[in-house]
């Protein structure tokens, strides 16, 4: 199963876990299987169209999704999986 790092400001949801596991053949179903043990968890990642939010960059592997496949980049039980929600400020 590949572990997903959970950014801080999320790790209320994950009863204060860093780094949680989810089953899921691609980033998609990651996510979902994300919300079924953590609920709440997609709202967060996902607009109300299903597609990751602007602000919030996924990356596996060190790669960002948004490079590979979106959701539908694949997915194997030895990938790292870094949810890091974007900072601003000046």
């Amino acid at each position: 199963m590949p572990s997903i790092r959970i950014p801080a400001p999320l790790r209320k949801l994950t009863n204060d876990q860093e780094v949680v596991s989810a089953t899921g053949a691609n980033i998609g179903e990651i996510i979902a299987d994300l919300d079924k043990n953590h609920p709440g968890l997609k709202e967060r990642i996902c607009d109300e169209s299903g597609n990751v939010r602007r602000f919030v960059n996924i990356f596996l592997n060190d790669e960002d999704i948004r490079f590979l496949e979106e959701k539908a980049t694949v997915v194997k039980d030895t990938d790292e999986i870094s949810i890091v929600p974007a900072i601003a400020g000046g």
